[in-house]
């Protein structure tokens, strides 16, 4: 299988790269992953709605012209999407194994979040918290929850 992570913006901190390098090591063994990196749009200061609304379509049209719209089932990241706990989310995950699926691609929007066009695109809205996390934070949180999907699955010990 192969797992695509479509993330707005660059990991420049040494301690992101690092963590996201760790679960994506880990994975390894299970599945194929690619991560896309896509241009995180300039906000200008102070901007208004409509210029923020602007900038998050500049990111979805990036976002949608990466995605392989045949083959894979999208999940966008967003605070207001459906919640899974960690073994609902091993259980959604296996599933899409057991049902053939070949790909899946993770959607996780920059600092204004996702454009309307990429939520209406995805096949599941996927919120890990009413929180809201820094998007580049969300990628390692991503992986980790992916790798810990995993291991449960596998009937493999991790921490609870």
């Amino acid at each position: 299988m192969i797992l695509r992570i479509i993330a707005v913006g660059k990991l420049k901190e040494k301690y992101w790269q690092t963590g996201v390098e760790e679960y994506a090591n880990r994975l390894r063994p299970y599945v194929r992953l690619e991560i896309v990196e896509v241009p995180e749009a300039r906000t200008p200061e102070g901007a208004r709605r409509a210029e923020m609304d602007g900038v998050m379509d500049q990111e979805a049209k990036t976002i949608l012209e990466r995605l392989n719209k045949t083959e894979t089932l999208t999940i966008a990241l967003d605070r207001k999407g459906k919640s899974l706990d960690s073994e609902e989310l091993a259980k959604f995950l296996e599933l899409q194994i057991l049902d053939g699926r070949k790909e899946i691609t993770w959607i996780i929007g920059g600092p204004l979040g996702l454009a309307p066009s990429v939520i209406e695109h995805a096949d599941l809205v996927l919120s890990f918290s009413k929180l809201t996390f820094p998007h580049l934070m969300m990628r390692l949180i991503l992986l980790e929850q992916i790798y810990r999907s995993f291991r449960i699955i596998h009937h493999e010990p991790y921490h609870r």
